[in-house]
């Protein structure tokens, strides 16, 4: 999927970049490490966003092969919720998840 919006920093590098996704067309941007505020932690870290996906396991594969490192394995955290994360190439965390319960939050409210 290619981004709808792209910045690139002083140096001619990407530094920025904005995707729509899903049904309802959700904003997903990704900054660049570089400009993130100094922080006594070395290494990914802060809030994990987790989207919501069909197949889990094929996203999974999908973000690998596209360069993401496997930052949490898939994991089951109970029945029809599995989830799992990865850190991009600028070392933000993205998490994916199936959710049984999210679907049928949704559909309710779809059908409402």
């Amino acid at each position: 999927m290619a981004p709808y919006f792209e910045r690139s920093g002083p140096d001619g590098k990407l530094a920025y970049a904005e995707f729509r996704i899903g049904d309802y067309q959700h904003e997903l941007g990704l900054i660049d490490r570089r400009f993130a505020p100094e922080q006594p932690m070395s290494g990914p870290g802060g809030a994990i966003m987790y989207w919501h996906v069909d197949d889990i396991e094929a996203t999974l594969g999908r973000l690998k092969s596209m360069g993401a490192q496997e930052y949490d394995p898939l994991t089951h955290r109970g029945e029809g919720f599995i989830t799992a994360s990865v850190t991009d190439p600028f070392g933000n965390i993205l998490g994916i998840m199936y959710n049984a319960h999210y679907l049928e939050i949704l559909n309710s409210g779809m059908q409402g």
